[in-house]
């Protein structure tokens, strides 16, 4: 069985906007580690939204740091599924799911293959509160030190 694994960047006060926090070069490599462990990532549409185009881009620009381009070339070769009603295409390895939530996480938990990914807020919280997520992973950064905590078995 597949696990399912909610990784967030939060702020030591507990802020999730991605605004708000700068991704340096360790957190970058820290969750380039998290996405090799990983073959499928899965997001709402607005956290699709913010991370497609923009890291395939870079994917293929190779224009930025090498660890953001690693993290790049790393993010764009794995498949994602997106949930979402509203959503109309996706790129690439990308596939829509309109059905519910619960039933393709459960679904997908008992295929062959490495860990699920989870990312952003609303998507994370539902499997969360129905007991689907295997382990939680968070980073915060503290005087420009990252520090990364882990919660197997939520």
């Amino acid at each position: 069985m597949r696990n399912v694994i909610f990784a967030i960047n939060i702020t030591v006060d507990g802020c999730c906007d991605h605004t708000k926090a700068i991704a340096n070069e360790e957190l970058l490599q820290y969750h380039a580690h998290l996405l090799r462990d990983a073959d499928l990532l899965v997001f709402g549409r607005k956290t699709y939204q913010l991370m497609v185009p923009y890291w395939p881009d870079i994917a293929k620009s190779q224009s930025e740091t090498k660890a953001e381009n690693e993290f790049a070339q790393t993010f764009d070769s794995i498949n994602k599924i997106v949930f979402s009603r509203s959503l109309e295409s996706a790129e690439g390895n990308t596939r829509i799911v309109r059905t519910k939530l619960p039933d393709e996480i459960l679904k997908l938990k008992q295929e062959q293959g490495k860990n699920i990914l989870i990312g952003g807020v609303e998507v994370p919280s539902q499997l969360i509160e129905l007991g689907l997520v295997d382990e939680l992973t968070s980073r915060a950064q503290l005087n420009q030190r990252t520090v990364i905590a882990r919660n197997p078995k939520c």
